[in-house]
Parts: C-alpha cells; structure tokens; sequence
C-alpha cells in the first residue's frame, strides 16, 4: 500500500490504538495514561498537517476496504473532510489537556479517556468517510461511544441523561440507516461526489428521492439538534465539562451538522436539491432552529443549559448556509463549523472551571465572578461577543458571509432571521457578562475549591479556554490569511459549484 492509501487510516488509527491500549491502564498510572493521550492527538495533528497540504495541491488520498461484495468502507480525504477532521483533530488536543486537569481526582480514569478516544476517532471516520456507507457506521459507532461518557459520572441524573441521549441518537440513526438503505437500492453504491451524485434521477424518482431526503436530514438533525429532534441535548448536559465541549464543539453536534452538508452538497448536489424543493424545507427548519433555540435559552438560569439552548441555535446556521443556493451562503454555513466549535468549546471549558473552582451552576451565581477569576472571564467573553456576532470575532465573519450569500440569492427574509439570532444572542449573553463584569463580588461562593489568594485554577483548566479564546480572535483577525478556516471554506464552495 501507498502513502496515499495509508494515510487516512493512519489519522484514524492515532486515535483509536491509544483508546484501546488506555482501557487497560491501571487507574493510578496517570503517567502512561496521559502519554498515550497526549501522543495520540500530536500524532494525528502531524498527519492532518499533511494531509491539508496534500489535499490543498490537489493529492488524492483513500483507503478502501472490501466488507463484502459491492459495500466498501472508504475513507477519503477532499477539502470538506480535511476542514472538519481539522477541526476536531485540533480540539481534541486542547480538550484532553482540559480533561486530565478536570478528572485529575476523579474515578474510572481510564475508561473515559478510553471512551473519549473512540468517541474522537468515530468524528474523524465520519469526517473522512468516502461514501453514505462509511458514513452511517462511524455515525453508530460515535452514539454508542459517546454514551459511556454521558453516563460517566454515575448518578441518577447522569444516567437518565445518557438514557435519553441514546433513545434519541439510536432512533436518528435508525432513519438515517433506513434513507441509506433505499438510496442505494435506487442507484447502487452512494459515493460522495463533488458537485452531487444524483443529478440524473430526479425526473424518473423524484418522489423517491424527496422522501430519502427528508429521512436522511431527519435522520442526522437528531445530532444536529434540530427542532423539534433536540430534546436530548439539554439532558445531556449533566455530563462533565469535557464532554459537554466534545458533545458540543467536536463531535456529535458537529457530526450531525457536517452529514447534513454532505447530504445537501456531496449527494443530491444543490441544483437538484433546489429543483426540488428541498432546500426550502432545509432552510424553514433551520430558521426556526435558529430562533427557538434562542428564545428557549433566554429563560434558562443554568449556565450549561444555556449553553446548550445556544448550541441548538448556532449550529443551525450550518444548515441554513447549506439551504441558501450560492457559494457565498455555502462559504458562510462552512466556516461556522469551524468558528461555532471554537467559541463553543470556549465556554464550555470556562463553565467548566466555574463549576469547579467555585461551584458556579447558575447565571445568578456570576455577580463579581469576573474578579475572582478574570482569565477564565475575559475567554468567556470573547466566546460570547463572538456567538454574538460582534467583529473581528470570528462569530462576526460567518454571519456576514450567510448575510452576503442571503443577499446574493435574494433569500432577504435570512437577513431578517440572523438580526433576529444576533439580538436574541445578545439578550442571553450581554446580562452574563453584566453580572461578571459589574455586579458586586459576594462574600462567598457556592463551592470555593481554591485559595482566594489565587485568582484562576489550575493551568490545565485555564489555558485551554485562553488557547481557544485566542483561536476565536485569530480566526477573525486573520480571515484573509492562507489556510484560514475562511480561505479553506471558499476552497470548498469552489469545488462544489465547479468554479
């Protein structure tokens, strides 16, 4: 086998060795532990590194192996794969330094790092899976290796958690296994193409195809937290601080998303989608994702549910820059797959350290916060300003890319939708940094774990959120700059509309 072949498997594999290999590390030996965690995500990133080089000159790399006749498992690497596997290869790093300091006194180790490899190496099957087949059994196999992670803690609370989160994702994945199933019946196997796959059967099968749309998107909104198919997300949050940021920023939000472009782009291709009809239905249900999630989140004084109400919100921008015809709105939905993981990831590690250091679960409980912990604030902020839209943040650029491309395809009913969001936004974020910033510190906090004479917590908790709070910065200030998130995603709209 070539380099070429090798590759993708050998970005899979980084992840998924030291997985196995940590299950089986005696729970006291944090050493061997967070060797194997830390090599793992610096091996992958080198990989990645050139994989985006190659991918970017035009390098074609695959591995494909034979299941049985006819039904492949592809792992391929095209500039939409490189962009998410990017992402969640660079979070993973900055998350698994977050969790060794979060879980540092905590149980059973071993087995979540274990879970928390799989779980990485399922996103960056489903990243790099070449076809609908690949695709669908890395999608499984990511909802059941995230579930031992929802479950982690052990309480009641986690457990239920865990128990709607799996309901949910395990029927998603039944539609989404059932819409695969029919559409390879109807054209044989389903490779992702650039451009669409099925651009020649719309006038014999366009019943057909509508329906197998319409499974596949509900079928994958179930991760991406689609109204009305989000209701596990906010259960989930009972989970620890690092799974929330995986759950949220790296991989099943995100997975969920990434399988609706690939559906919308790869698959139908949008001109056929457009004809019929399917991006309009794509488009309402992103909008009232959009506004619904935000809506929900400003009644909500738990800080991670908040959160979460917001994640509902903003990753739908992914969707609703799918179902925008022109490669201005493709390039404003693609780019926030990447700036929506970075700020997100950003608050969560902040609520995270919160909840740790001071045993902050509620919005009401941040009066002053900002001067106890004023790093872990600042980060918090930029995540907030950004999700607000507030430039040069990186949230800022990927509205006014969607705000273009709604313009540019005379869809101006998106640019009153993404007011709404941004004002919405800034009703449940500004009154969090009000209350950090402004209000006066109490006399005590709910759970103080660290000495007042130390303004932050410990450095694996707080560098993490510096790190991602400065990712946000960097991904707006520098949009222009080669390799960016912004220059990758017009590389990607070009491909699609064979520019």
């Amino acid at each position: 086998m070539s380099l070429d072949s090798l590759l993708p498997a050998s970005i899979l594999l980084s992840s998924l060795l030291p997985g196995a290999f940590i299950f089986l590390v005696p729970e006291e030996n944090h050493l061997l532990r967070g060797v194997l965690n830390m090599s793992g995500a610096l091996l992958k990133l080198l990989l990645v590194g050139v994989m985006i080089w190659g991918v970017f000159h035009g390098h074609v790399y695959e591995t494909r192996l034979t299941l049985a006749p006819g039904l492949d498992l592809v792992l391929h690497a095209d500039a939409l794969s490189v962009l998410f596997v990017t992402l969640s290869s660079v979070l993973w790093l900055v998350t698994t330094i977050y969790a060794i300091g979060y879980l540092e006194h905590s149980p059973n180790r071993s087995r979540f790092f274990g879970f928390f490899s799989l779980c990485v190496s399922a996103t960056v099957g489903i990243a790099l899976a070449g076809n609908l087949l690949s695709f669908v059994i890395f999608y499984e196999i990511l909802t059941l290796a995230t579930y031992p992670l929802v479950a982690h803690r052990g309480t009641p609370e986690a457990t239920r958690g865990a128990r709607v989160y799996l309901a949910y994702t395990m029927a998603g994945g039944a539609l989404l296994l059932v819409g695969a199933v029919w559409l390879r019946a109807l054209t044989g196997p389903v490779d992702f193409v650039q451009g669409g796959m099925l651009t020649g059967l719309h006038l014999e099968h366009q019943g057909q195809l509508i329906a197998i749309f319409l499974l596949l998107i509900a079928g994958l909104g179930v991760k991406a937290a689609l109204v009305p198919l989000h209701g596990w997300l906010p259960q989930s949050m009972v989970a620890p601080a690092p799974v929330s940021s995986l759950l949220h920023a790296v991989a099943v939000v995100k997975a969920g998303a990434f399988g609706i472009v690939r559906v919308v782009y790869d698959v139908y291709g949008v001109q056929l989608a457009a004809s019929l009809g399917l991006l309009s239905v794509l488009g309402i249900l992103a909008s009232g994702t959009i506004l619904y999630g935000s809506i929900k989140a400003l009644s909500q004084d738990g800080l991670k549910k908040r959160l979460a109400y917001s994640t509902v919100s903003q990753v739908s921008y992914i969707a609703l820059g799918a179902s925008i015809l022109g490669p201005v709105a493709t390039i404003g939905g693609l780019v926030h797959l990447v700036h929506q993981g970075i700020m997100k990831i950003t608050l969560f590690f902040c609520a995270g350290n919160y909840a740790e250091t001071l045993g902050i679960h509620r919005v009401s409980e941040m009066n002053g916060v900002g001067r106890r912990m004023p790093w872990t604030t600042l980060a918090f902020s930029v995540g907030a300003l950004g999700m607000i839209g507030i430039p040069p943040i990186a949230g800022f650029v990927s509205k006014w890319y969607l705000g273009l491309g709604a313009v540019a395809a005379e869809a101006h009913w998106v640019l009153l939708i993404l007011a709404a969001s941004s004002l919405l936004n800034a009703a449940y974020f500004l009154p969090i940094l009000y209350r950090a910033w402004f209000c006066p510190t109490p006399e005590t906090w709910p759970e103080e774990q660290i000495p007042p004479r130390r303004l932050e917590t410990s450095g694996a908790l707080l560098w993490p959120p510096l790190i991602t709070a400065a990712f946000c910065l960097l991904a707006g200030l520098l949009a222009a700059a080669p390799f960016s998130p912004l220059e990758w995603a017009e590389l990607i709209a070009r491909r699609e509309y064979g520019l």
